[in-house]
């Protein structure tokens, strides 16, 4: 759940976003399956969400008196016990296992440190997402290999309390061939924002071969907030990240970029020569994907922002409808999973897995 300026605050618990549309997903077809000889890549982005709001926190980080620091983040311990990231896991392992992709984006992959026994509060809470997650992963007989990760918030703004934030490329190894990886901090970032916080991002690209083919996959979480300049900073950002990419190279970018069509962003990644997926197979279709409830307590998604992407550049056919499909998930309310205070969704974001047409041959 990606908020405004405020985020520059805290990071503590940064937070990300999530979407909701009308339409049933589109079924995603085998990412092996052959049309007219043609194989498909298959890829999901999803944003882990750390597990708390983070407004009270902010407001408590930025107000004059430290005193209302602690009770906020207490606060915020409830709503991430709630929201049991071992339990949201289980569920994303889930969506891997249906839907099978050759490359998986992530964002907010949350490090979170905790313990709060020195001040005489019996709070210990210590997560690391990445390994959790690909845990579950492999106990569904799945081996997502660890393609490249880029450390984005540092976080320590009270004394036992530290979050640190990733980007992270996950790859089937079984039908992925990693030939090289690239980690990057964007230039334009907005740094130190509080005693203990540090505001950055960036992204982390993987080239791989797949079914005898190279391919570019990459992955960000563009800088969060509505507060004036911010639309400019993540369109810099994105023009960073373009830049980067190697020519000539069939490129996948993935990610929550917190930012909507025809944006300045949006702009600078469309005169890139990247395709948006979405728009280009479900024209028409609103495609939300932002934002649950912060403790994922909600019966049914209302989402009403377009914030995380599946962009293409140089496949070929992936503009043309009917050369691919893309679908939501994690936004419908057989979604959710039992946690331990009630059902909650997999995350505060839904994500995207699409399938895209590939030639025939080398």
């Amino acid at each position: 759940m990606d908020r405004t300026l405020g985020c520059l605050a805290l990071l503590t618990l940064v937070s990300a976003c999530a979407n909701d549309d009308p339409l049933a997903p589109a079924a995603l077809p085998p990412a092996e399956a052959a049309v007219g000889g043609a194989g498909r890549l298959a890829v999901l982005t999803r944003n882990l969400y750390v597990g708390a709001d983070v407004d009270a926190v902010i407001s408590a980080l930025v107000s004059p008196s430290p005193d209302d620091n602690l009770a906020a983040l207490t606060a915020a311990i409830v709503t991430l016990q709630r929201t049991d990231f071992p339990t949201r896991a289980r569920a994303i392992a889930d969506e891997v296992a249906r839907t099978r992709p050759h490359a998986v984006g992530l964002q907010e992959v949350s490090e979170i440190h905790i313990d709060l026994t020195p001040l005489d509060l019996p709070v210990s809470l210590q997560l690391d997402f990445l390994p959790v997650l690909q845990h579950a992963l492999a106990d569904r007989g799945l081996h997502y290999a660890v393609g490249a990760t880029v450390k984005n918030i540092e976080a320590a703004p009270l004394p036992g309390v530290s979050l640190v934030d990733y980007d992270a490329l996950l790859v089937d190894a079984d039908r992925v061939r990693i030939t090289d990886h690239t980690s990057h901090t964007f230039a334009a970032n907005i740094g130190p924002v509080a005693p203990g916080v540090v505001l950055k991002r960036g992204w982390v690209t993987v080239v791989a071969t797949v079914n005898g083919r190279s391919y570019q996959f990459a992955s960000t979480h563009l800088e969060s907030g509505n507060a004036a300049g911010l639309d400019q900073l993540r369109a810099a950002q994105a023009g960073e990240l373009a830049a980067s990419l190697l020519p000539g190279v069939p490129t996948i970018l993935m990610g929550d970029l917190n930012d909507q069509p025809g944006t300045p962003m949006y702009q600078v990644l469309a005169g890139a020569g990247f395709t948006d997926v979405w728009d280009a197979l479900r024209p028409g279709v609103a495609g939300y994907t932002c934002c649950h409830t912060a403790d994922l307590s909600d019966h049914v998604a209302r989402f009403t922002q377009r914030i995380d992407y599946v962009l293409a550049r140089g496949l070929g056919d992936e503009g043309k409808a009917g050369m691919g499909s893309i679908a939501i998930v994690g936004d419908q309310p057989a979604d959710r999973v039992s946690g331990p205070a009630g059902f909650i969704w997999p995350s505060d974001h839904a994500g995207l897995a699409a399938n895209l047409l590939l030639p025939s041959s080398p």
